[in-house]
């Protein structure tokens, strides 16, 4: 172009009005922005996130400008400096992770992150039939899975201890579903024994057994031996519990699996393969349980069905329990002795009271109108513990009642239950040889019975 052209152009340019000029700069210059933008690898480097606590990772940065640095040699590098765990990506979520403190509440901690009650409510919805929910303790954590861009919560993880965990993700706008997670893990023995002084409660407990432990080993043993009258100074006992350990960490839980009391009346305890306990000849220590909660055989109006779908969305809506077509106001009995260990009012589940029968055995009762019982309380098979009613998600007056064996639900109108009996023939020798294995770790212990004041 030559200088008269230019001249020509300038003029021009010059007559056009502010606007104009100012218009055609804009497009000119979105059109250099366009020429020079960086080819998909480059744009890939440009587009990684480092989160701020990773921001020491100097070499990272640096190595962006040479290499197209993907996710998953994101990944490896973290890998390579410890660092492994949740690495934002394109599509990942916001997390917050919150350890829960005495005092806490859920509705207090989805208020305090800003997660909307109308959140908290669809989780609990999806938590009807586990209420997970409604135990939450102090050291317990809630992990939460925010989307970046609208805030919504797309899931929440429960983690109670590392043999326990519960997700509860959201698969569509107002539901939730959840997936528990159970590690069995080891069950290393321990013997604790000690010289009976005073009470055997008190004497137990400066042992080392917790007030459980302590409770149910007086439960099992209250048949045989009566322990005001019975036990005197200088006697003295052996308990084998087992806790469970994941990856060398205690959990919490543990299990007793053989009681000996010696002195003027021996008694002992073993517990065998299927859950029960006996004594050394295999004659149960455990009184039978009813099949039914209630002193009439009620119309079974649902069934347990831990594959039901959901009529609607017709995904997996599990039915935990039996329902019974019982008129409010119906006393509702406690189907086994046990110790009350939930006492709640849940807003989908109703009132309801949860019993622990020993190590294996725990029972639920839902939607009662009234419950006549207190957290902590001792109850006898047969005990009132409730009236029936319609409290809670309920369509009508029902009871809900459910069993669970070693933690997982099963059908109580099936579930083989302690029927107070003796060792079966055909299991005879099987149970012969655990109370010799139990035996033997107890004479290994070398337990010193000092007295426990």
């Amino acid at each position: 172009m030559g200088v008269r052209q230019v001249r020509r152009l300038h003029r021009g340019w010059q007559t056009l009005p502010n606007l104009h000029r100012h218009g055609i700069s804009f497009l000119a210059l979105v059109l250099v922005v366009v020429l020079l933008w960086p080819t998909e690898d480059k744009a890939l480097e440009a587009a990684i996130y480092l989160p701020p606590e990773l921001s020491h990772l100097d070499a990272l940065n640096g190595s962006l400008n040479r290499t197209p640095f993907t996710e998953d040699r994101l990944r490896e590098r973290l890998r390579g400096e410890g660092m492994y765990g949740d690495i934002p990506s394109h599509g990942d979520y916001d997390i917050v992770t919150y350890e829960i403190g005495s005092g806490d509440s859920l509705s207090g901690i989805f208020d305090r992150l800003d997660l909307g009650q109308t959140a908290m409510y669809q989780i609990l919805s999806a938590d009807e039939s586990l209420l997970a929910l409604d135990v939450l303790r102090a050291g317990h954590r809630l992990k939460f899975y925010k989307d970046p861009d609208s805030g919504r919560l797309e899931r929440m993880d429960l983690y109670v201890h590392a043999g326990y965990q519960v997700s509860y993700e959201r698969f569509d706008d107002h539901n939730f579903e959840y997936t528990e997670t159970l590690v069995e893990g080891d069950w290393p023995q321990r013997v604790i024994g000690g010289e009976i002084n005073g009470s055997f409660y008190v004497s137990a407990r400066n042992a080392g057994l917790n007030d459980r432990e302590v409770a149910e080993i007086t439960r099992l043993m209250e048949d045989s031996i009566d322990f005001r009258r019975e036990i005197r100074a200088g006697d003295t006992f052996d308990v084998i519990r087992a806790e469970q350990m994941i990856n060398g960490r205690a959990t919490g839980r543990t299990r007793i699996e053989a009681i000996r009391i010696h002195g003027h009346s021996p008694r002992s305890a073993f517990l065998f393969d299927d859950g029960n306990y006996y004594d050394q000849e295999g004659e149960s220590l455990q009184r039978a349980f009813m099949r039914y909660p209630s002193n009439t055989r009620y119309r079974v109006s649902s069934s347990f069905n831990p594959q039901r779908r959901h009529p609607v969305t017709g995904r997996v809506a599990p039915h935990n329990g039996t329902d019974f077509a019982m008129n409010t106001g119906t006393p509702v009995l406690t189907t086994g002795d046990g110790v009350v260990t939930r006492v709640e009012n849940h807003p989908f589940a109703g009132k309801y009271v949860e019993i622990q029968h020993g190590t294996r055995f725990t029972t639920r009762y839902m939607h009662l109108d009234r419950i006549l019982v207190r957290h902590g309380q001792t109850v006898s098979r047969g005990d009132r513990i409730g009236l029936s009613g319609a409290t809670g998600r309920v369509t009508g007056p029902h009871l809900h009642f459910e069993l669970h064996v070693n933690g997982r639900p099963v059908d109580p109108m099936r579930a083989e239950i302690p029927m107070a009996e003796s060792v079966p023939s055909d299991q005879r020798e099987a149970f012969e040889r655990r109370v010799e294995e139990l035996l033997v770790v107890v004479e290994d212990s070398n337990v010193q019975y000092a007295a426990n004041r």
